[in-house]
């Protein structure tokens, strides 16, 4: 469980890094997991947007009941997963992502999630791991986001010039295995990875169910921007019940 210090950054800086650890057991399999998406389809080399519509076997990571104590004490006891995503920088060609929030991209009314982003490999200011603008949070805004259709980058849309201090960026360095937590409106971002080792991560993202997922919403989104249509993904209850009335847990597009 997050002590009440954890709890109380989290909410003041906009993310936490508990004191807890996944057994290397559950880290070699996330790997071998990994390694098996990759061999059939190699075009999620450096991210794969939705793992459970190309591999539902990933969900036995989200059913983590120490983690979804910890996501609870957040956000609540009512919990859906609506997206698992892995965002892997390999070895000396890792690309950048560019300093952005969550939820410009996402079909979330009203706008909440609690991502919990696992470090898969040791993740380091040299492999670039993610950087945190603390308090970024805090307005409960969307900021201005251009769109750059750009093949270095591992996302289409980028906080806009002069929106943020990048000076005043936290790393986001973990040891394989811990976790970080991190609010749905948190600025952030993370350099490419030229270095020799690789920098892998996985992450859950849990909304409270007092928020609807907008199948028509994501649609919309997909046919303005050019993006993946995020209207097709799963829907899982893990806690609770359905407090908006609204979401429809059930599987999509699996195969």
């Amino acid at each position: 469980m997050l002590s009440d210090a954890e709890k109380a950054h989290y909410h003041d800086k906009g993310y936490v890094f508990p004191e807890y650890r996944l057994p290397e057991s559950t880290l070699q399999a996330i790997r071998d997991d990994h390694s098996r998406l990759l061999e059939r389809h190699p075009e999620f080399r450096d991210n794969c947007p939705d793992l459970l519509t190309f591999d539902s076997g990933f969900l036995n990571y989200a059913r983590n009941d120490a983690i979804l104590d910890m996501v609870e004490q957040l956000i609540g006891p009512d919990i859906a997963l609506w997206n698992m995503s892995f965002f892997a920088k390999p070895a000396l060609n890792g690309k950048r992502t560019p300093w952005h929030q969550d939820g410009a991209y996402w079909p979330i009314r009203p706008l909440a999630t609690c991502t919990v982003w696992i470090a898969v490999d040791d993740a380091t200011p040299e492999n670039g791991c993610m950087r945190f603008i603390p308090g970024s949070h805090k307005s409960k805004d969307l900021a201005k986001h251009d769109l750059k259709k750009d093949p270095s980058l591992t996302l289409s849309q980028e906080l806009s010039p002069g929106t943020f201090d990048e000076t005043e960026a936290v790393d986001v360095a973990l040891e394989a295995g811990q976790i970080s937590l991190h609010d749905v409106y948190l600025f952030h971002g993370s350099e490419a990875n030229t270095s020799p080792k690789p920098r892998r991560g996985m992450t859950l993202r849990l909304m409270p169910t007092t928020s609807h997922y907008d199948r028509e919403l994501a649609r919309k989104a997909a046919e303005e921007r050019g993006d993946y249509d995020q209207s097709v993904r799963s829907l899982f209850l893990l806690r609770g019940t359905d407090r908006c009335g609204e979401n429809d847990f059930r599987v999509r597009g699996l195969t």
